[in-house]
């Protein structure tokens, strides 16, 4: 189980990496490009749509329905979810929108 502070910390221990707003929930980004934001109970993450397809899984990780889903954007439920899998999922949503600048964790 990953509670929202674990996810919080995960996030920000990626460079360069800060915590912002996006429509009144958290949002981690990199510069102005988020790559993922939390609610209560769910984190959404953007996925290259390869790795999307292969991550999925039932009751942990889903594509986001429609339009959102089909642009990789991927909902964890974190009581279901297990921090070396968040964790992955945040590097890969990270990797998507960090400027080649900076050096890969």
């Amino acid at each position: 189980m990953v509670t929202p502070d674990n996810l919080r910390r995960l996030a920000l221990l990626l460079p360069e990496s800060q915590e912002g707003d996006d429509h009144g929930k958290p949002a981690f980004m990199v510069g102005k490009k988020i790559f993922c934001t939390l609610s209560d109970e769910a984190a959404v993450v953007r996925l290259p749509a390869e790795d999307q397809h292969n991550l999925l899984d039932e009751g942990v990780i889903e594509a986001v329905p429609g339009y959102w889903g089909r642009k990789g954007w991927t909902r964890v439920h974190l009581p279901a979810a297990d921090e070396a899998q968040v964790k992955t999922l945040l590097r890969l949503a990270w990797d998507g929108v960090a400027p080649k600048r900076i050096p890969r964790p």
